[in-house]
């Protein structure tokens, strides 16, 4: 169970601080249950869940965690699977937000930055389908790690190239 003020992952929400943990007094809402009232970091609105929720949920990375998975981002591999059914691509694509798992989440913006950057270099624009999910992944992303990294999300890609830069520097 949550305490209130812990920062979790909720479902595609994203960062989510609990605020309260109770049965709200909102019409509707089963009384015999209690229920987390979740705050989007990132988003605007409240959530309100029961604690029991099937929705998956975790505490957001730790500190060194973060720092782990930006020393790694070099070496995370883009994803090879091809297919020109766009509701089988996207399909794929939703089974690595599914895992809410950050290396997931590096190699799924990987893998479309490369697609991206193929289809500009033979003329093409980027699949609507591709922005979607890059947008998508990058902002999950991007709000874990600011949080685990105590910096401003707007900070991270910035921040991110500047210890990839400095981790293969000192491998050199």
């Amino acid at each position: 169970m949550y305490q209130i003020d812990n920062l979790i992952i909720y479902g595609g929400n994203g960062v989510c601080r609990v605020e309260e943990i109770s049965t709200p007094d909102i019409p509707g809402i089963d009384k015999n249950r209690i229920y987390y009232t979740l705050c989007p970091l990132y988003h605007d609105g409240k959530i309100f869940t029961p604690i029991d929720t099937k929705i998956f949920s975790r505490p957001v990375i730790t500190y060194s965690k973060a720092q782990d998975i930006i020393d790694r981002i070099p070496y995370i591999e883009e994803d090879e699977y091809s297919n020109d059914n766009i509701r089988m691509m996207a399909e794929h694509y939703r089974e690595y937000l599914q895992t809410h798992n950050c290396t997931d989440l590096v190699k799924l913006i990987k893998t479309i930055y490369t697609k991206n950057s193929i289809a500009v270099e033979e003329g093409k624009k980027p699949s609507q389908t591709n922005d979607h999910f890059m947008k998508t992944a990058e902002d999950l992303l991007d709000g874990e790690l600011a949080v685990a990294l105590g910096i401003p999300k707007e900070s991270v890609k910035s921040y991110i190239e500047e210890r990839v830069k400095e981790h293969e520097s000192k491998l050199n």
